[in-house]
């Protein structure tokens, strides 16, 4: 491994060890039988760094940081990670919320689980994954719902099948959080606005479609004009962090790849 590699692999793990303690996670250590060869500290780190160093599989993390395991168990090590990764996406999620900024913005992006030719015979993720269409076409897989504040903070995120409904998702994922929210037309309701709706607390704003007409304060076109900030969060979770992938084979693995480049993002 590479010296810049070997400073991001322990950086990270000073993060995750911080965590670890302010949640008491040592609980989850197994207190009898044979000791891991990767323990959980290590299994979360090397989760994190096969994300934010952008390397597409565990094959070739296994290449990279030659551990002393067989890929097997380097696998079966990264795996069990998925409810420690829930727990430190929550605190940091919490934390977030905090001091967020009173602007903030919600959308969906799709997940494919594997090309659309491959669909038909695509059976690891055949219990979670549903077809659904996106502005970029047809998809096979699920959805990741992200809400994000105006300074970029991740605030609130749900993982769903790819045919949910995103209205349905911002108000059960935006339930405790007061301010103003932006969105695409694709949240465009006039009951979920109202429903939304608390008075001097939380409005939900959302852009029209090109046949609609509706009228705006240019302080609402302002902050409409701050939507695409969340489609960077996307376009930076799938580009430099392996956001999707198609060639883990279980659904244990898809779940873990896409919880731990979601948490390298928010800690990077």
């Amino acid at each position: 491994m590479l010296k810049t590699g070997i400073a991001i692999y322990h950086s990270l793990r000073e993060i995750v060890i911080k965590v670890y303690h302010i949640l008491k996670l040592q609980k989850h250590e197994t207190p009898k039988g044979r000791k891991e060869i990767i323990e959980n500290v290590d299994a979360v780190t090397l989760a994190l760094f096969k994300q934010a160093q952008g390397i597409a599989t565990k094959k070739s993390l296994f290449e990279i940081i030659a551990p002393p395991c067989s890929y097997k168990t380097l696998v079966v090590s990264i795996n069990r990670t998925l409810e420690l990764l829930k727990k430190v996406i929550g605190f940091v999620t919490v934390s977030n919320r905090f001091h967020c900024h009173i602007v903030k913005h919600t959308d969906s992006t799709d997940l494919p689980v594997c090309s659309i030719r491959k669909a038909k015979r695509h059976k690891t993720m055949r219990a979670l994954a549903s077809w659904s269409k996106s502005s970029k076409g047809w998809f096979y897989g699920l959805k990741l719902h992200l809400t994000t504040d105006y300074d970029g903070r991740i605030i609130g995120l749900h993982f769903t099948t790819g045919n949910a409904s995103d209205r349905d998702i911002l108000k059960v994922m935006n339930k405790d959080l007061r301010g103003i929210f932006v969105a695409d037309a694709g949240y465009l309701s006039a009951r979920l606005e109202r429903d939304f709706f608390i008075p001097n607390e939380r409005r939900l704003l959302t852009c029209t479609r090109s046949n609609m007409k509706k009228v705006a304060t240019a302080e609402d076109i302002l902050l409409l004009n701050t939507r695409m900030r969340i489609e960077d969060h996307f376009g930076n979770l799938k580009q430099f962090k392996n956001l999707v992938s198609t060639v883990c084979r279980s659904v244990r693995g898809y779940l873990v790849n896409y919880l731990s480049s979601v948490l390298a993002y928010m800690i990077a």
